[in-house]
C-alpha cells in the first residue's frame, strides 16, 4: 500500500523536499507544525482537498520532517527553513505565494515575510509561534517527546481538547511514524533543553512583525494548551492589516477539531 503522505519530490537548494502540490489557481502553501513524526500530509490531510477546489495547494515537508531529505550533520534552524521554502517557490517557479502557517509553521510564516516581504501575498497564522513567550508544559512536553505509544497517547490529549478526537487508532499512527528510521534523531536534535532558547529562536523581533503590511487571519483554539491563546492576540495588535478568529472548545489542532468551519474561513479570506 503507498503512503500517502509520500507525494511529489523536488531539489531545494541541497537537498530533496517532499511536497503536495494540488489543484489550480492562485497558490497557497502551507507549512506544518512541529509535534512528533509530523508531516505535511499528517497536519493538513483535511484542509488539502477543500482549498484545492479553488486554489493550487502545496505543503512541503521541512527539512528533519515527514519525508524530506535530513542531509547528515544539518543543524534545523530558522535560516534553513526559510531558505528550503524560497528554494521550493524557486524550483516551481512560483514568484509569490499565500502562506498558511500552523504553530512552529506560523513563526516561519512570520520570519518569511520579514525577510522576503515582496514574495508573499495573505497570511493565515494558526495557533503560532514568532513572538517570545513562557514555554508551556505542552510545549515542553512535544518537543521533549521519547517514543512510546503512552507518551504519544500522553501528548495527543495535550494537544486536542476533545477525547472524542483522540483513538487509540491516532496515537498508535503518530506513534508509529514517530520511529520511523531517521525520524526521532532529527527531531530530538532540533530542540534540545532548557526549550525555552527554542522558543527564542523561533521568535521575530516584535519591531519587524509590526511592519509586515499583509492581510493576516489569526485563528486560535482558545482552549490550547500547546501555544498560549495570547500570542494570536499579541500578533493581532502588531500586525495591522490582521484579523483574529478564535474557537471555543478547541485545542491546538483547530484545523482538525472544527475542521469544515476552518476550512471555510481561509477560502472566503483568500477568495476575497
Amino acid at each position: 500500500m503507498s503512503n500517502p503522505e509520500i507525494a511529489k519530490n523536488i531539489k531545494t537548494g541541497s537537498f530533496n523536499t517532499n511536497y503536495h502540490d494540488l489543484g489550480e489557481g492562485e497558490p497557497i502553501m502551507f507549512i506544518h507544525g512541529s509535534g512528533p513524526g509530523v508531516s505535511a500530509f499528517a497536519n493538513w490531510r483535511l484542509c488539502m482537498p477543500a482549498l484545492a477546489e479553488k486554489f493550487r495547494v502545496i505543503a512541503p515537508d521541512m527539512a528533519g520532517f515527514g519525508f524530506s531529505d535530513r542531509p547528515e550533520g544539518m543543524t534545523y534552524n530558522m535560516d534553513v527553513w526559510v531558505k528550503q521554502t524560497i528554494d521550493l517557490m524557486d524550483a516551481l517557479g512560483i514568484e509569490k505565494t499565500n502562506l498558511v502557517g500552523n504553530s512552529f509553521g506560523g513563526g516561519l510564516a512570520l520570519a518569511l515575510c520579514i525577510k522576503y516581504p515582496k514574495r508573499f501575498n495573505k497570511i493565515v497564522l494558526m495557533g503560532s509561534m514568532g513572538v517570545d513567550f513562557e514555554i508551556t508544559d505542552g510545549l515542553d512536553q512535544a518537543w521533549g517527546y521519547t517514543p512510546s505509544l503512552e507518551n504519544m497517547k500522553s501528548l495527543l490529549d495535550t494537544f486536542a481538547y476533545s477525547r472524542v478526537l483522540v483513538t487509540d487508532e491516532l496515537a498508535k499512527l503518530r506513534y508509529d511514524a514517530s520511529i520511523r528510521p531517521g525520524f526521532q534523531e532529527s527531531f530530538g536534535s532540533m530542540f534540545p533543553a532548557p526549550r525555552q532558547s527554542s522558543v527564542v529562536s523561533m521568535a521575530s523581533d516584535e519591531k519587524e512583525i509590526a511592519k509586515i503590511d499583509k492581510d493576516t487571519l489569526i485563528i486560535h483554539g482558545r482552549d490550547d494548551k500547546v501555544i498560549p491563546f495570547e500570542n494570536s492576540v499579541r500578533l493581532h495588535h502588531l500586525i495591522t492589516k490582521s484579523q483574529l478568529h478564535s474557537f471555543g472548545e478547541c485545542g491546538h489542532w483547530s484545523q482538525i477539531e472544527h475542521n469544515a468551519r476552518f476550512n471555510k474561513l481561509l477560502i472566503d479570506f483568500f477568495a476575497e
